[in-house]
């Protein structure tokens, strides 16, 4: 599958499907080495979002028939998502057109890998892929040193810059003891990860760090994304809530009917009923309803996490 400019990378790979011969799609968009991002962020606009009956559609028609053309819709349905996920790790110094390419191949395997009959849309599905590739070729791509290999390293890459942020520390500077020791307890990381991580990240490679342009600090691409509310960003935001409510219906399984009901009343709720109500209710203490709504909502929160990690564990697997 190729993307033109910014959907094949530099290091061409194409997912077969269903045998050797056959790839998922053969072009997705034509965009050549001539135009620019602002260029491909106006093509990819033309691809139509789909709704949930087209995408179920489509899925099993890709699924059980390797249906070409279908997958190929289901790609260029979603490459605004990815692009709007790439922007969103321009601050590393990698050009963004490699980012997004990076993105397009997590969103085909994606594709590739959807089971629509779990409940979840493609979006919230592929978020998870295109997430893991933008970030496996930025370790790759960022220092001649390899950043870090286990999640643990990789956790603390990817959210050091962050965390920073948050404490107003230099940006190109040594951590406080206080800051090292903060960012090691937030990420579960040694403080001497921290330091080194740290020292790693204001010392990049000089070809990865250097600026656009002499006289200006901004980044190019900066300004080819505009600022207000568009369609990809409600879209994105809209896919997660979705995947949220997804994810905590399914946990909910794990409870008896007492327990739902309570757990919802108590924390779904915008007016959740007090204890007072729901002892009434059932005849129970308040002490008892308590201690139903702390039992429901630890396995509520128990059984997504299992169902997160298990994600996280996938999609390590496979990238």
């Amino acid at each position: 599958m190729h993307c033109g400019r910014y959907g094949n990378p530099k290091h061409s790979r194409e997912f077969p499907v269903q045998g050797s011969s056959q790839h998922m799609v053969s072009s997705v968009i034509n965009v050549g080495p001539e135009n620019n991002l602002s260029r491909y962020l106006q093509e990819i606009r033309k691809y139509p979002l789909l709704t949930p009956e087209e995408e179920l559609s489509l899925s099993r028609l890709w699924r059980d028939k390797g249906d070409v053309k279908a997958a190929h819709q289901l790609v260029t349905s979603h490459l605004r998502l990815v692009a709007k996920i790439a922007m969103g790790y321009r601050g590393y110094g990698l050009p963004i057109n490699e980012l997004i390419s990076e993105g397009n191949i997590g969103m085909m395997q994606a594709v590739k890998r959807f089971d629509p009959e779990k409940g979840f849309r493609l979006a919230t599905y592929a978020m998870w892929w295109i997430r893991a590739a933008i970030q496996e070729y930025i370790l790759h791509s960022w220092s001649l040193v390899k950043m870090g290999t286990t999640a643990a390293q990789k956790k603390l890459f990817f959210n050091l810059r962050r965390l920073k942020g948050q404490m107003q520390a230099i940006d190109d500077g040594d951590l406080k003891p206080e800051q090292v020791n903060k960012i090691a307890t937030t990420l579960g990381v040694s403080e001497q990860d921290v330091v080194d991580m740290n020292r790693r990240m204001a010392a990049p490679d000089h070809s990865l760090n250097a600026p656009m342009r002499a006289d200006q600090d901004s980044e190019w691409q900066d300004r080819l994304v505009d600022d207000h509310t568009n369609q990809e960003d409600v879209y994105a935001e809209n896919e997660e809530l979705s995947g949220r409510k997804a994810l905590l219906s399914s946990a909910m399984e794990n409870l008896n009917e007492r327990e739902r009901r309570i757990f919802t009343e108590r924390r779904l709720k915008d007016d959740p009923s007090t204890l007072e109500e729901l002892a009434h209710e059932y005849g129970i203490s308040r002490e008892r309803v308590r201690q139903i709504e702390v039992r429901a909502f630890e396995k509520v929160q128990a059984a997504m996490k299992k169902e997160v990690q298990a994600r996280r564990e996938e999609t390590s697997q496979n990238t």
